[in-house]
């Protein structure tokens, strides 16, 4: 076998190689108005096939052909229906466009290569690519050529003028076919040799299909060459039988006439190929010839050698059987002629290859996956590969429907040759060829000699690039990914970021197989925003939830950066967010203890991150408005106390401590403590798994110290360290206590402002420092929050992360103005500018309650519909100030024209206007009749403050033309912007609030117990622990959970069985829609069409089978077509009752026809017997 991609060692090259090998190249210009040029080759008939499909390649640069159609018929010219007139102009080109497949046909203007001819000029008229073109090579023997000698006297570096074609023939000579572009010529061959040139295409189609191209994929599969019979003259049989011999495919259009016809008789029933049958075939098609007897004795051991090998022949009717498209009906022979001979898979993979890239899942369904093979995984890997680069997510599932497993498949070094088939024109090429770039120059900035240059050709990404693209996306969620597969370095990926060494020395085993494929395949196809295979890969693998909501992530960061529109609004509109949210409500639908255990289950997929923080990553405000989520949280909220616990009770336990000891306030039941060995090693038995999704952590602590309190101190003592815990401990306790320390600084802030603030050396006063140490303790806490809460992030990323939180850009405002207004404060000179200064950090601080009203139910979402009208008050500015400037200026220029003061101009043109907006109008200023100078001090007659009466009428004017548009116009506008928002945002504010529920109820769950300016002893003992334990010890034990491994796995396994329930419930919607009943109805109603054709077309050969048997037809005996029940299980009850009124109808008389059909016993027939 050869590859066709390029040339091979000893192929001819230059001109004097070509001519030595007898081959005589040159061009010819085609007269009329097209101006059309050709190439051409004269060939002796017995030149080498290689030398020839060289010089196809090679010389004249034709695409490697995937599929090759020969082109057999009648090359005189005849009668054609118009059925025939549209399969072979709009049918084969078409085919041959979609598949880049070669037709081979005659050269000549004449019989069926005229219509080829003409739909490849159509093509190539109306095609507006130049990559997408239909190759048509003529052959022909140059006896046959008109004006044959201007062909033979061409030079091949000048191209010869060919003549006109006027559609006239001269005896058996025709004129080329000006509509094709490459024309191999075949010399005479010496007489007694036969026909050379059926002869050279005999050994050039053979010398194809032992070829070899890629096609579709990274593999390589043989060149397909399959013969069309269209029509023909019996001299056809020869060159039919001989192409047989070789095992060459044949597809035979029925219905187009000659001996096409007569192969589609017989060829099914060889029993009736005798010599008088023949005649009689011969004689109705060609009712113009007469034939000899020993042409028709020659004529009927060809068709009997023919029909030797029915499994090379498929006979296809488009006018009974038209609603295929010529390229499936192509398909379906090459497949039949491969199924017929061989039961291996390794036979079928090219015709596989094919359906793949040709995207015919329904012929790879019923043709090769029918059962008659086994397949085997190692036998799909490479049409798998061919698959997924080609995106045919239909592929995949049958691949792994019918024995292919990833698991196998996928290695790294598969998956690095994935990515590198990522399209060039993609957005993650360009971040993957960004990274690499990246990678190369920071080599070659520590020196590496081979970094220096960018490599040569396309760019080959490995895994460390992906792995980087994915870290931008996913941050830690991807933490460890594509690195060292040892376990040793896993952990330590796993524990925090090392320094990457030189090189990519992380980079795993391409050999070793990855250890999640699916989620692997899913990420691929996510990256390369294909949803359909996405989804189908994410329905595949295991924690659903927390895939969907990275894919959510990564796409959204990804339309970010995609320039083009249409594709990043494919991006932002992808349902992987809903697909989280719905597989979910059927996880909290089935047990809400296990759905919350889902949100805090540190997924090792997901490099031990949980679903709320990849929700969080994803901005998925749909998830977090979840009931189920919603419940976990409140759950969270209230802690161990029972949820709607009054407030009053909580402010009454919150001053006096002692009554969180009564009934007061009421704690969850607790199950009895059981301290044995045995509780803490079987805490995955089916009794704790409750407490254990729950309450891991604290549940075990309890049952570790309990023995501890009860021994040391008694269970009295226990009883109030839990109790304490519980109350101090829970979100909604340090939240209420945050409440009330704030509005005492507030108070205190007020209080030192208004009543206590004393210059110095008076001041700073007792209750002044107290402020100060108030405030100290608050810039310790937003250090703790900044710096403090992630042991794995460096420092950079925490500032940036604390950054991007609105609330806490507001906290730095307000200690930096108190920074400066204490600085001020403490130099006499700026005491009155430090005062300044506090008072309006006093109003930063106040503004920040805001946020503490976020949780409320009722004011929650009114914060966001003021937040987002705040947006509409800015575009409103914008308008007011333009007419605010018009208004002003001209105002002042005709009032005051000679008053230069700077601050008087600012108030007049900007101040005053906007007072006027609110009814403040100065008459006495403005108007003629009211306007004295003498009588006001500050407007004496000669000051440029009186106002100039020159245009007192113009003013008038422009005043009332302003206070219309402001008053009225904008007013109005702003009015109908903010109902508008009101409305647009009413429906997705509570959605919204939602999330920022969530936001405060973790913040408040990872704050110290204790409120500012008592969080300092938190503080201290937080350090403390650091000191001792040598790593912090944070609060998130109902955030974030490492289950054992048994009940880990036992949550994994049944989210999956949910996932396949939702599945199940999808499909059976999508089953029970109107679109996919009228679906079916249609294919089930085009299927009793094709069986009543059939049933027409049986009653035609029983007529003629009939007419030439001397038995009674009642007493043939006709093979079963079918198993009982096995066709009306098919076409349904409504197709059944059809079929057998038309089988009434039709076999009335007929009584041949009568005996078939009774084989698939359909009711109602007539007995059998003999006809009336």
């Amino acid at each position: 076998m050869q590859d066709v991609q390029g040339p091979r060692p000893g192929s001819p090259g230059g001109a004097e190689e070509w001519q030595g090998l007898g081959l005589r190249r040159g061009e010819v210009d085609f007269g009329g108005s097209g101006k059309k040029r050709g190439k051409f080759v004269r060939v002796p008939s017995g030149v080498a096939p290689s030398v020839l499909f060289d010089l196809l390649l090679l010389e004249w640069h034709l695409p490697a052909p995937n599929l090759v159609v020969s082109l057999v018929g009648e090359e005189q010219s005849f009668a054609m229906k118009s059925w025939l007139r549209d399969v072979l102009r709009k049918g084969l080109v078409k085919a041959a466009q979609s598949t880049g497949a070669w037709i081979l046909t005659s050269a000549l203007r004449v019989g069926l290569a005229r219509h080829v001819g003409q739909a490849v000029r159509d093509h190539s008229l109306a095609s507006t690519s130049t990559k997408v073109r239909v190759v048509a090579v003529g052959m022909a023997s140059l006896g046959r050529v008109l004006h044959r000698r201007i062909l033979e006297e061409a030079q091949e570096d000048a191209p010869v003028h060919y003549p006109e074609d006027d559609g006239s023939t001269q005896g058996p000579l025709c004129s080329l076919d000006s509509n094709l572009s490459h024309f191999i010529l075949v010399e005479p061959a010496a007489p007694g040799t036969g026909d050379g040139l059926t002869e050279l295409r005999l050994r050039l189609e053979r010398h194809i299909s032992e070829q070899r191209t890629g096609y579709g994929g990274t593999g390589s599969i043989e060149i397909p060459v399959l013969c069309l019979l269209v029509n023909g003259n019996p001299s056809t049989l020869e060159r039919i039988s001989r192409a047989v011999e070789q095992a060459a495919p044949w597809l035979i259009l029925a219905g187009s006439g000659g001996i096409a016809d007569v192969i589609a008789a017989l060829v099914n029933q060889p029993h009736l190929l005798v010599p008088k049958v023949a005649e009689k075939q011969f004689k109705e098609k060609f009712p113009s010839e007469h034939f000899s007897w020993e042409d028709i004795v020659r004529w009927t051991k060809l068709l009997q050698n023919i029909a030797s090998h029915p499994h090379l022949f498929t006979v296809y009717d488009f006018e009974q059987e038209g609603s295929e498209e010529l390229d499936t009906v192509i398909l379906k022979a090459l497949v039949k002629a491969c199924k017929s001979h061989s039961q291996e898979p390794q036979d079928y993979l090219d015709e596989l290859k094919l359906a793949v890239a040709w995207d015919r899942v329904d012929i790879a369904k019923s043709e090769i996956f029918n059962g008659d093979v086994e397949w085997k995984s190692h036998d799909l890997e490479e049409v798998m590969v061919d698959a997924l680069v080609s995106n045919k997510p239909e592929f995949v599932r049958l691949f792994v429907d019918n024995g292919a497993d990833v698991a196998d498949f996928l290695t790294y070094g598969r998956l690095q040759q994935l990515y590198r088939s990522v399209s060039p024109k993609s957005l993650l090429f360009d971040l993957l060829q960004r990274k690499q770039e990246e990678a190369r120059l920071t080599l070659a900035s520590l020196g590496a000699q081979q970094a220096r240059e960018p490599p040569a050709g396309p760019p080959a990404f490995s895994l460390h690039e992906v792995s980087r693209v994915l870290k931008d996306f996913l941050q830690d969620a991807c933490r460890g990914l594509y690195q060292d597969g040892r376990p040793g370095g896993r952990r330590k990926a796993e524990k925090g970021p090392a320094k990457r060494p030189t090189g990519q020395k992380w980079l795993p085993d391409l050999n070793q197989k990855s250890e999640n494929p699916w989620r692997d395949l899913f990420l691929w196809a996510v990256l390369q925003n294909r949803h359909e295979m996405a989804t189908y890969f994410w329905a595949m693998g295991q924690e659903g939830v927390a895939a969907a909501l990275a894919a959510c992530k990564i796409l959204k960061e990804m339309s970010h950066l995609e320039t083009d529109a249409e594709v990043a609004q494919a991006m932002r509109e992808a349902k992987y967010e809903q697909l989280a949210l719905d597989l979910f409500s059927e996880c909290y639908s089935n047990s809400e203890d296990r759905a919350f255990a889902l949100l805090v289950r540190r997924n090792r997929g997901w490099s031990k991150t949980t679903c709320l923080h990849l929700a969080t990553e994803a901005d998925a405000k749909a998830f977090f408005a979840h009931d189920g989520v919603q419940a976990f949280l409140t759950r969270i909220w209230w802690g161990d106390m029972a949820a709607g616990t009054p407030v009053l009770r909580l402010l009454g336990a919150f001053l006096c401590p002692a009554l969180i000891y009564t009934n007061l306030i009421t704690f969850s039941e607790d199950a009895p403590l059981r301290t044995g060995q045995e509780d803490l090693q079987e805490l995955d038995s089916l009794d704790t798994e409750k407490s254990l999704l729950y309450g891991l952590r604290s549940r075990v602590e309890e049952l570790v110290e309990a023995p501890r309190a009860q021994g040391d101190r008694g269970p009295r003592a226990a009883f109030l360290l839990t109790h304490w815990r519980k109350f101090w401990g829970a979100p909604v306790t340090v939240f209420l206590g945050n409440v009330i320390m704030y509005f005492a600084f507030l108070f205190l802030f007020t209080y030192v402002l208004l009543v206590d603030f004393r210059p110095p050396p008076q001041g700073p006063s007792g209750p002044e420092v107290t402020l100060y140490f108030w405030v100290f303790t608050l810039v310790l806490e937003e250090i703790r929050q900044g710096f403090f809460t992630d042991e794995d992030t460096h420092l950079v990323k925490k500032f940036t992360l604390y950054v991007g939180d609105n609330w806490n850009k507001c906290d730095m405002v307000a200690i930096f103005l108190f920074i400066v207004g204490v600085t001020c404060r403490m130099l006499p000179s700026a005491f009155e500018a430090g005062r300044t200064v506090l008072a309006m950090d006093f109003m930063v601080f106040t503004l920040r309650l805001i946020h503490i009203f976020a949780i409320h139910k009722q004011l929650g979402p009114k914060i966001i519909v003021v937040e987002r009208m705040m947006k509409d008050v800015f575009f409103f500015l914008f308008f007011l100030s333009v007419w605010l400037v018009a208004y002003g200026v001209t105002t002042q220029a005709l009032l005051h024209p000679h008053d230069g003061r700077l601050e008087w101009i600012f108030r007049r043109v900007l101040y005053r206007p906007y007072l006027q907006i609110f009814g403040q109008i100065p008459l006495d200023e403005i108007d003629e009749a009211r306007v004295n100078c003498s009588t006001h001090p500050l407007l004496l007659e000669d000051s440029p403050s009186c106002p100039s009466l020159y245009a007192n009428w113009l003013v008038i004017l422009l005043l009332v033309t302003f206070l219309l548009v402001t008053n009225v116009l904008l007013m109005n506008l702003l009015i109908a912007m903010f109902s508008y928002t009101f409305q647009v945002v009413q429906g997705n504010a509570d959605m919204f609030w939602k999330f920022q529920r969530y936001n405060l109820i973790v913040e408040y769950h990872e704050r110290p117990a204790l409120a500012p300016p008592f969080i300092l002893l938190s503080h201290l003992s937080l350090a403390l622990r650091r000191g001792f334990k040598k790593e912090a010890e944070h609060k998130r034990e109902h955030l974030e959970r490492d289950l054992p491994d048994p009940m880990d796995q036992k949550v994994v396994t049944w989210e999956t069985v949910q996932k396949e329930n939702f599945l199940s419930k999808m499909e059976k919607r999508r089953r029970d829609s109107e679109g996919e009943v009228l679906r079916k109805t249609a294919h089930r109603v085009d299927f009793v069409a094709k069986y009543l054709g059939g049933l027409r077309e049986q009653e035609k050969r029983i007529r003629s089978t009939t007419a030439q048997c001397s038995c009674p037809p009642w007493q043939i005996r006709w093979p079963k077509a079918a198993p009982p029940g096995a066709l009306s299980t098919v076409v349904g009850e409504a197709g059944w009752q059809l079929l057998t009124t038309a089988g009434v109808l039709m076999t009335r008389n007929t009584p041949g026809l009568a005996s078939l059909l009774r084989t698939l016993e359909l009711p109602g027939l007539p007995p059998v017997g003999p006809p009336l």
